[in-house]
């Protein structure tokens, strides 16, 4: 089966950015991490309860713990306070694979982040994850292609149709970098609320509004005096 979505997820736990975001009806899901959590300030039980009522279908929910058990029981912990909208993400390490597998086998959506190899994504296909990771922006900062890493995870996912795991490509940081992710066979990019803003907004657009402004405004002008 070869999944053909494009979606796009904000990378935030601001309630109130989510918010402004979401009512647009564009934004399909959410990834937050310990990172943006610390930065959000508040309770991350708290955070969650928010976000679930803003009625966002798919949020994923970094599990911290050294081993798959650990993983498996606050996995299982927010399961149960926030139910189907919950994505358990879990880092591409033996034990976040093996707790990755544990939960496929439950049906329960699973998110393997810190992706930076196809190796790395192979695994957590085989794992049966939900989504891969990778981190396109940190993949550049050491000098490699982030963009090449989608395209190749995304060759090999198509030659191995039977592969379910979809490419949520992370770490993403300009508007650029959204379209070649798509282009490269990403199913999904999560990204900055000012990389999502920043989609919207072209050179030539605000010419263009300008230019169509002005010539209805003497269309007006006109009518005014024909009149």
């Amino acid at each position: 089966m070869i999944i053909d979505t494009m979606k796009i997820f904000l990378d935030t736990a601001d309630v109130a950015t989510v918010e402004k975001a979401y009512a647009t009806g564009l934004i399909d899901g959410l990834t937050t991490n310990p990172t943006l959590m610390m930065k959000s300030g508040d309770i991350p039980d708290k955070v969650y309860y928010q976000l679930k009522h803003l009625g966002i279908k798919d949020i994923s929910m970094e599990v911290v713990a050294d081993t798959s058990q650990g993983m498996l029981e606050e996995a299982s912990r927010l399961i149960g306070l926030f139910g189907e909208c919950v994505t358990i993400k879990v880092p591409c390490t033996p034990e976040g694979l093996l707790a990755c597998r544990e939960m496929a086998n439950q049906n329960i959506r699973v998110n393997v982040t810190l992706i930076f190899s196809p190796a790395q994504a192979i695994l957590a296909a085989k794992a049966g994850a939900s989504y891969v990771s990778p981190f396109v922006g940190r993949v550049d900062d050491n000098s490699f292609g982030g963009l090449c890493l989608i395209k190749d995870i995304a060759n090999i996912y198509r030659q191995q149709s039977w592969f379910q795991t979809e490419i949520l490509a992370a770490s993403i940081r300009n508007v650029r970098d959204v379209g070649r992710a798509f282009e490269y066979g990403a199913n999904i990019c999560t990204i900055p609320p000012a990389v999502f803003y920043k989609m919207y907004n072209h050179i030539l657009t605000d010419k263009g509004l300008e230019l169509f402004d002005a010539d209805w405004a003497t269309v007006c002008e006109q009518a005014t005096t024909v009149t």
